[in-house]
């Protein structure tokens, strides 16, 4: 539908010369086309309603809908209920308002299933509404400027509070499907305890301690490490209390020339196949082992002992 134009100022004129009932323009008396229009101007899917012959058997209504070019008018011929006559040189030409003008407002203000925006500069834009039952309500964005976020358009949202939303699925380069019963996903940084999972080919790399020193305590965070003894003298490195749970576990190399033994802190039980099994040696310079928690205080000693 196009743009009904209106003017408060408009200036009768007349025609300049005669005009048929199938012409498509009309020429007005010279310099009288820019006050006919009372300051508005004709851009494209516009109109202006002019009554030629007004209040007469001969009346008709035309849509200005281009110019003017000089004093000439493009126009649409036989509207609101007119028919297109011909018209003398010199008769009447008028700025009205029609019926047909007072049809499309009331159009354009009752329930309709859509509504079209010219853009700043071309083309259209329709906002449609879906069928829906009873009487609804589209609340716009605050006074502040702002964009409307549409389902399908790829769009950030800033400061926004998402109250209890339903993911279906995530996708970046791949899926991302969601548990189907009730669960809690994981976190990369946080510390969860995994369930009933498989690890397809897990890889678990090893953090270093190396000690240089003739003695060493372990602490809790060697657990899951690997403790290296370096020193031209005998090492010792002692299992302390209170520090490990059952399944945890130490891993520890001589790769000094000194040998590295293991003795039981205060109320720590260590059995081991060596030669004393409470406080076993490792064999020779690269010897390993891995000392396993048992139960609380409890420990073993595995690997290339003496």
């Amino acid at each position: 539908m196009a743009t009904r134009l209106y003017s408060s100022i408009s200036v009768e004129t007349t025609l300049a010369s005669s005009i048929n009932n199938s012409v498509t323009s009309i020429v007005v008396a010279t310099g009288t086309a820019t006050t006919l229009l009372g300051g508005v101007t004709i851009v494209a899917n516009s109109q202006f309603t002019v009554a030629i012959d007004p209040d007469t058997i001969n009346e008709e209504i035309v849509f200005i809908t281009a110019g003017p070019s000089g004093d000439t008018f493009t126009v649409t011929r036989g509207r609101a209920g007119s028919s297109a006559v011909t018209h003398s040189t010199g008769a009447s030409v008028k700025h009205v308002l029609t019926s047909d003008d007072l049809t499309a407002f009331a159009a354009g203000i009752s329930p309709v299933a859509s509504l079209g925006f010219s853009g700043s500069t071309s083309g259209t834009t329709t906002l449609q509404a879906t069928a829906t039952a009873g009487t609804n309500t589209l609340s716009l964005p605050p006074t502040t400027s702002d964009t409307l976020a549409g389902i399908a358009a790829t769009q950030t949202l800033t400061n926004k509070t998402l109250t209890a939303p339903v993911i279906s699925s995530i996708t970046n380069t791949g899926t991302l499907t969601l548990p189907t019963s009730t669960d809690t996903l994981v976190g990369r940084a946080t510390t969860d305890t995994l369930t009933n999972k498989t690890l397809t080919s897990p890889k678990i790399n090893l953090t270093l301690n190396a000690q240089t020193g003739t003695t060493y305590t372990l602490v809790a965070a060697d657990s899951g490490k690997l403790v290296t003894s370096s020193n031209a003298a005998s090492v010792v490195i002692t299992i302390p209390p209170s520090l490990f749970a059952a399944g945890e576990q130490i891993n520890v190399q001589s790769i000094g020339v000194g040998l590295t033994s293991f003795a039981a802190g205060s109320g720590v039980t260590v059995t081991s196949t060596g030669a004393t099994s409470a406080a076993p040696i490792l064999r020779a310079q690269f010897s390993a082992c891995t000392i396993i928690c048992t139960a609380s205080n409890t420990f073993t000693v595995i690997g290339d002992l003496s």
